[in-house]
C-alpha cells in the first residue's frame, strides 16, 4: 500500500509528464518543419508514461482499485520508457537496436506480471525498478553511440541519465538484498532518492531531446547556408571557405594547387524545355559523374546555374587537365535519363593553379575567361589559362 509521501510523488510524475506532453503538443501545433528523427515514438512514449503515471496516481489515493491499477500502471511505464529507448536508437540511427526494443518491452512486462503475482510488493518494486533501471541504460547507451563525434550536450545526457538510472536499479536491489537498508542508506531514504530520480529522468529525457532536437536544426541551418540543396555539394560560400587555406599555401613553396571551372553547355536549353525540375535532375546527375572522377581530397562545388568549380590540391596543370578531360568525357558519353526523354549533355572546361599572388576574385576570374575560351571555341572541351 502506498504511503502519502509516495502517492504524493507519484502524483507529481503523472501531472509533470502531463504538462510535458501539451507543452510538446503546443510547440508543434501548426507547425512547419520537418519533425526530428523518431520524434512521433518519442511523443508517444511521453502520452504512455502520463497515462501509466496517472493510473498509478489514481491507484493510490483508491480512485482506482490498486489490484488494477498498480499491475496495469507499472506494465504501462515499463512499455512507455522502452518506447522512449526505442526512440533514442531510432535517432541513433540504429534500427536494429529500436527494433529490439518491442520484444524487450514485452519480456519485461511479462517478467513483471510474473513477479507481481508472486509478491505485489517487494518483488514487484524489485522487478519494476530494475526493468526501468535497465531501459534508461539503454537510453544512454543509444546516446553515447559515436561518442568522439557527438557534442557535448549529447555526452552530459548520456552520463546523467545512465547515473540516474543506476540510482532506480539500485533501489529495486536493496530491497531484495538489504530491506532494512544499509549503514546510513536507509531503505527510506533511497525510495526518496529513486523517486527524485524518475523525476529528473523526465525532465532530462523531456527538455533534452528539445535541446537535442535544436542542436540539429542549428547545425542543420549551418550546413545549408554553405551547401547546395539540389546537388548536396558545396555552394559558393561553402567553396570559398574550402578555398582560403590553400591560397595561403600557394604563397610559400610546395605542390601546386590547381582550380577547374566547368559549365554545362546550353543549360538553360534544358531548363526552358523540359522544366526546372529536370534540370535540378541534370545538375545531380553531373555532379555524381564528377565525384567519381575525383580524389577524396578533392572539393567539388556548384557556383551558380550549370557552372561548379573542382579544387584539386597537390595537383599541377597538366595533372588537372587530365582530369578534366575524363569528366568531360564521361559528361558526353552518359545522357540523362528522365521519365520521358533522354538529355546528351556536354561540358566546356577551364583551367588553372594557384599563384601567390591570387585573390578569389582574380582566380575565378582566370578559370572563368579559360572556360568561356573552351565554348568560343566550339564548347565540350578543356582549356588551360594562359
Amino acid at each position: 500500500m502506498m504511503t502519502l509521501d509516495s502517492t504524493t510523488m507519484v502524483l507529481v510524475l503523472a501531472l509533470g509528464n502531463l504538462v510535458l506532453c501539451s507543452l510538446l503538443f503546443f510547440f508543434d501545433y501548426g507547425a512547419a518543419r520537418a519533425p526530428a528523427p523518431a520524434a512521433g515514438s518519442w511523443g508517444l512514449s511521453k502520452q504512455v508514461q502520463a497515462a501509466a503515471w496517472v493510473l498509478l496516481a489514481l491507484g493510490g489515493a483508491r480512485v482506482v482499485p490498486e489490484p488494477l491499477a498498480l499491475p496495469a500502471g507499472w506494465a504501462l511505464l515499463i512499455g512507455g520508457v522502452a518506447l522512449e529507448t526505442g526512440a533514442l536508437w531510432e535517432a541513433a540511427r540504429q534500427p536494429r537496436w529500436r527494433r529490439a526494443m518491442v520484444p524487450l518491452a514485452i519480456v519485461a512486462i511479462v517478467v513483471f506480471l510474473v513477479c507481481y503475482l508472486i509478491d505485489d510488493s517487494g518483488l514487484r518494486n524489485l522487478a519494476a525498478l530494475l526493468l526501468l533501471g535497465g531501459f534508461y541504460l539503454l537510453a544512454a547507451a543509444a546516446l553515447a553511440q559515436g561518442w568522439r563525434g557527438i557534442t557535448m550536450l549529447q555526452r552530459v545526457l548520456a552520463v546523467v541519465i545512465a547515473l540516474l538510472a543506476l540510482v532506480v536499479a539500485a533501489r529495486g536491489l536493496l530491497v531484495l538484498v538489504m530491506p532494512d537498508g544499509w549503514r546510513w542508506l536507509s531503505n527510506e531514504l533511497l525510495r526518496q532518492l529513486s523517486s527524485a530520480a524518475l523525476y529528473l529522468l523526465m525532465l532530462v529525457g523531456g527538455f533534452g531531446w528539445l535541446l537535442l532536437a535544436r542542436e540539429r536544426l542549428q547545425a542543420e541551418l549551418a550546413r545549408l547556408e554553405t551547401v547546395d540543396t539540389v546537388t548536396d555539394v558545396p555552394n559558393r560560400r561553402g567553396f570559398f571557405a574550402a578555398l582560403a587555406p590553400w591560397m595561403a599555401l600557394a604563397r610559400r613553396p610546395g605542390q601546386p594547387t590547381a582550380l577547374v571551372v566547368l559549365d554545362l553547355d546550353a543549360f538553360k536549353r534544358v531548363n526552358d524545355g523540359y522544366g526546372h525540375p529536370a534540370g535540378d535532375v541534370v545538375l545531380r546527375h553531373v555532379a555524381g559523374l564528377c565525384k567519381r572522377q575525383l580524389r577524396d581530397s578533392d572539393q567539388l562545388a556548384r557556383l551558380v546555374g550549370g557552372e561548379f568549380a573542382i579544387l584539386l590540391p597537390r595537383t599541377g596543370i597538366e595533372e588537372a587537365a587530365l582530369v578534366a578531360e575524363r569528366m568531360r568525357a564521361a559528361i558526353e558519353a552518359t545522357p540523362v535519363k528522365l521519365d520521358r526523354a533522354m538529355i546528351s549533355m556536354t561540358a566546356s572546361f577551364g583551367i588553372t593553379t594557384i599563384r601567390a599572388d591570387d585573390s578569389n576574385v582574380i582566380l575565378l576570374q582566370r578559370a572563368d575567361e579559360a572556360m568561356r575560351g573552351a565554348k568560343a571555341a566550339g564548347r565540350n572541351q578543356v582549356r588551360q589559362a594562359a
